[in-house]
């Protein structure tokens, strides 16, 4: 399941190719980077990318927590391992996180993905709580990988709510350490895509042709020349680029101003659309996560503040901790300012879409 390497001519192929747009469907679109900074700084970036308001609320997470993967009778079970503070869509799903070893799970758009038809002979998850159990489970990418590539379920989508297509997704994991992967159903198989190399994901194509794409954008140089558009495929460019092109500060607050920029570069202006690609959407909010100090920032498109949960002030004990909820409000139009973490307020969890 590890991509395997390719030819500079398949590459260049694959990436003029996709540059004409021959290859390149529409997408939601999303964008995620890991930065690698100094003293073993890391730091991941993610924007959220969508054509409506996605209903987004954080949450807190304690340990000890009863799990179903939500997929009718042969669903699969588990308690939580590891606590987390976790950004929902439509509080239905898990979309964004970080949990208290410093993990990170993101999923964005990927109209190619194909899940396994589920008979219920395995046990099954449903795709909302995919980043969950990651964020639940493991405190590393490798753990992660280690299980994942056992396959010990089967993901199960369903229809996006208020629409008729289904929710069709890939999932990146980084770490504290710096490590990522990328895991993708094509075909109806998975693919997992691991490496500490694997710093950007952002919507179609498939990772290997994304990899492929920037192969080509790399013997042009960034400094000569990069692609501007809201797609995927320049949007991937770019964030390559100016992941490693920014300074390796040995301050941490320049790192995560830094890393805010590069997301911001990415970002799709609010309220754009674009006519011939109708789900290329705006960014309604993004997330920075600095995995050393285990720091969670918000921004979202509608209001003037960034603010951040710090996880280590968290309670996640399973005898004391408590679920909790930040009302961020509709279109996260409620305004915070700095550390959050007194304007949680204990709540009953949310239940994850199940069929």
């Amino acid at each position: 399941m590890i991509l395997k390497n390719r030819s500079f001519a398949a590459v260049c192929t694959a990436a003029l190719m996709a540059t004409t747009m021959l290859v390149v469907p529409a997408a939601e679109a999303c964008t995620r980077f890991v930065y690698h900074g100094a003293n073993d700084e890391v730091i991941t970036a993610r924007s959220m990318d969508w054509k409506l308001d996605v209903g987004t609320n954080l949450w807190v997470f304690p340990r000890g927590m009863k799990r179903s993967g939500e997929a009718g009778p042969n669903s699969v079970q588990w308690t939580s391992k590891h606590g987390s503070v976790i950004a929902t869509g439509y509080d239905i799903s898990t979309t964004d996180g970080m949990n208290e070893a410093g993990l990170v799970a993101n999923v964005l758009w990927l109209v190619e993905s194909s899940y396994p038809e589920y008979d219920g002979k395995k046990p099954g998850l449903t795709i909302a709580a995919w980043a969950q159990y990651v964020l639940d489970n493991f405190a590393t990418v490798q753990e992660a990988v280690d299980t994942l590539a056992k396959e010990p379920f089967t993901v199960v989508t369903d229809s996006v709510p208020g629409e008729e297509r289904l929710a069709t997704l890939h999932l990146s994991l980084s770490d504290a350490k710096g490590d990522s992967a990328i895991i993708e159903y094509i075909d109806g198989k998975q693919v997992i895509h691991h490496s500490r190399d694997y710093q950007v994901m952002t919507n179609s194509p498939v990772f290997d042709k994304q990899l492929a794409l920037n192969e080509y954008w790399k013997q042009i140089g960034g400094t000569v020349m990069l692609p501007g558009t809201n797609r995927a495929s320049d949007r991937f460019t770019r964030a390559s680029f100016y992941v490693n092109a920014i300074p390796k500060s040995e301050d941490p607050v320049e790192a995560i101003a830094s890393a805010f920029s590069v997301i911001r570069n990415v970002s799709v202006p609010f309220g754009i659309t674009t006519p011939d690609q109708p789900n290329i959407s705006s960014t309604r909010w993004r997330t920075v996560s600095d995995h050393k100090r285990k720091l969670y920032f918000f921004e979202s498109a509608l209001t003037p503040n960034v603010f951040w949960v710090d996880l280590t002030k968290v309670d996640f004990t399973e005898q004391t901790g408590k679920v909790m909820k930040l009302d961020l409000g509709p279109n996260q139009t409620h305004i915070y300012s700095g550390m959050a973490n007194d304007q949680f307020k204990e709540t009953a969890p949310f239940e994850f879409l199940g069929l």
